[in-house]
């Protein structure tokens, strides 16, 4: 990588970016970590660089904004989803409920499986 231009560097930033923004749309997560290796790779190289014009990176700079707000938003999902475990977790083991006086009562779930097998 090191035999190529600033400009190329970030031509191939500007692919790159285009297939990380695919990959969280079509919600493809595992296609981020080699993406991401190499996203890290140009971008220390063009920070290596000095002779690299500011107006170059404006466009690739909107893309990382851009993608930037789709991965805040694939991780809300997923923290909304584990959240959410999280708590059909605590139903699976009790209920609590409260009565008039506010006080507090736990309901126990049966531990036995729900599935029956019938012949």
């Amino acid at each position: 990588m090191t035999d190529q231009t600033p400009q190329q560097l970030i031509e191939e930033l500007d692919t790159l970016l285009d297939a990380e923004r695919a990959a969280l749309v079509k919600g493809n997560l595992q296609e981020l970590e080699p993406l991401l290796a190499k996203k890290e790779e140009i971008i220390t190289t063009l920070n290596m660089t000095s002779d690299l014009e500011r107006e170059a990176l404006e466009h690739v700079q909107g893309k990382v904004s851009r993608n930037q707000v789709l991965l805040d938003s694939a991780m809300e999902g997923i923290r909304a989803v584990a959240a959410r475990m999280a708590e059909l977790r605590q139903v699976r083991k009790g209920l609590d409920v409260y009565d008039q006086s506010g006080r507090k009562t736990r309901f126990t779930t049966r531990n036995t499986p729900s599935l029956e097998k019938r012949a």
